[in-house]
Formats: C-alpha cells, sequence, structure tokens
C-alpha cells in the first residue's frame, strides 16, 4: 500500500506581520484514497506489444470505497451483470487499462485483492462436505491464494506465436489448431449468453469456439465453429488440455477440513454473493 503521509492539504500559515495574527483559515480535508500494487499471474507475457500491459508484472489499483460499494448495490447494474466489471474498472488507476482487454487470470487476481482490501482477507461461507455431506460454515484465508505455475508451452505440444497466441497440432485430425487465451470481455459474453439460454450448446463447447483463432490458418469464423461442432472427442479433450495448461491464473484451491467427521481434502473457493457482501 502507498504510503498516504504528505496527502493532506498544507498546513495554513499564520500571518506574523504587523497587527492582530489572523485565525487559521478552515480547509476542507483533501484525502486520497491508498492504491496497491496486485501481483499480475500473466507477468505481462502474454500481451502483445503496444498492450497497456505487455511485459508489466504488477497493476495498480485503488482501495475499494463508498462509491465502489455503491456501484455493487446498484439494482440496474446488477440487473445487467455488469456490477462487478464496473466496480474493478473504477479500482484500476491507469485508465489505458480496459477490464474487457485483460487476461482473465489477471482479471481474477484484481478482484481478489479488492476483496481484501475491502473486507479482509478471511472469507466465512457455507459449504457441503465431499465425504458427509454435512453443511457447514468454513473460513478460506484468501491470502493464502497462490498464482498457479502455467505448464511450458513445449511440454504440451504447443508454441507460443509471436502475436501471443498458441498452436498445437491436434492427435486425431492432426490439424494445426491456433488458439489464444480467454479476456475479460470473452468471459462477460459467454456470462451473458448462457444466462439468456440463447445457445443450446455448453459452455465448454462455446468456450472453444471463442478462444480458436484457426484452424489448418483457416480463420473464417464459420469453418472455425463447424470445425468445433464436428471435433473427435480425443482432440477437443486435447485442446482443452493445453488451454488449462499455458492459462495464468489464481489458484483458487484451499485446504478444507470438515468440522463434522474431520475429512480433508483441496476444496475451490466458492465464490457466493458473501465474498463482496460478508455478514
Amino acid at each position: 500500500m502507498r504510503n498516504n503521509e504528505d496527502r493532506f492539504g498544507p498546513p495554513v500559515e499564520e500571518d506574523t506581520g504587523p497587527g492582530p495574527v489572523s485565525a487559521p483559515t478552515e480547509t476542507p480535508l483533501n484525502f486520497v484514497a491508498p492504491t496497491e500494487f496486485v501481483d499480475l499471474p500473466s507477468g505481462g507475457k502474454l500481451y502483445p506489444p503496444g498492450h497497456p500491459l505487455h511485459g508489466k508484472d504488477t497493476l495498480e489499483i485503488k482501495f475499494m470505497t463508498a462509491k465502489e460499494e455503491d456501484i455493487l448495490t446498484s439494482k440496474s447494474l446488477l440487473r445487467k451483470g455488469v456490477a462487478f466489471d464496473r466496480m474493478l474498472q473504477n479500482l484500476i488507476v491507469d485508465k489505458s487499462v480496459r477490464l474487457e482487454n485483460m487476461l482473465t487470470g489477471d482479471k481474477n487476481a484484481i478482484l481478489v485483492a479488492s476483496r481484501i482490501s475491502a473486507y479482509g482477507e478471511d472469507y466465512a461461507v457455507q459449504v457441503v462436505c465431499p465425504a458427509c455431506e454435512t453443511k457447514q460454515k468454513f473460513e478460506f484465508n484468501l491470502s493464502d491464494l497462490s498464482h498457479n505455475q502455467p505448464e511450458d508451452p513445449e511440454d504440451l505440444g504447443t508454441s507460443l506465436t509471436d502475436r501471443g497466441t498458441f498452436l498445437c497440432t491436434l492427435p486425431r485430425s492432426k490439424v494445426q489448431a491456433e488458439f489464444r487465451l480467454l479476456l475479460g470481455r470473452d468471459e462477460a459474453e459467454m456470462t451473458k449468453e448462457m444466462a439468456a439460454k440463447k445457445e443450446s450448446e455448453t459452455a465448454s463447447t462455446k468456450q472453444l469456439k471463442t478462444v480458436l483463432v484457426s484452424v489448418n490458418g483457416q480463420t473464417d469464423v464459420r469453418t472455425v465453429h463447424s470445425f468445433v461442432d464436428n471435433m473427435p472427442a480425443v482432440d477437443a479433450r486435447h485442446l482443452r488440455k493445453c488451454i488449462k495448461g499455458v492459462t495464468p491464473d489464481i489458484d483458487m484451491t484451499q485446504k478444507f477440513v470438515c468440522s463434522s467427521c474431520d475429512h480433508e481434502e483441496e476444496m475451490e473457493v466458492p465464490l457466493t454473493a458473501e465474498f463482496f457482501w460478508p455478514k
């Protein structure tokens, strides 16, 4: 967090000249919201030249204020499903950085950091034990979440292009598939379409159609979508594995211990309404 020293207005000086000493002039309190630098899972390595996050491993954000809380409680924004994105965009100090053009892993890092700065690292939420199915309150520590380590593309049989996309040869069809990583705008659009039930396809298929850039060099959208619809299952599985393997993100899993049966396992931290509206 930035040092907030010297962020208040200058002290009022007294008149030391002839005559009575004048009373200090009252000035309004000038306060600037503190900021912090968030480590980006991507390290800025997967953004193309010219992108404001190219080569940058951190991003400065403001601490949440009452203004951001108003955004989160706006019924209009909540109905449109844009409250969280609007709030996060408001926190980014560098206004040339747009949330919709950020990798989803970097966006998730900002989401977690903003929650910690606003309401603390403790996140108590109701979960169900996978072993005994007992419902219980469990407290996760958000500060213990870490970045996952993307695999070396070569180990997955993929290669990184100079424009930030990846190439891989699918095992069954032998098609060379070119894909990119999900951006904030992709995630928002997919969520919107699935919520409106405009598409009969699954979220997984929709994701493949979104990130697949070309097949054997063909970039026509209809060609790409047709290939996804007819892709052999083994190829689809391999492509999803490659995408997951090279995607930088926050590791949202944490150790869970059941208070009823003492069962232990790694559990993904659930993002419920209490994440930004803790009781």
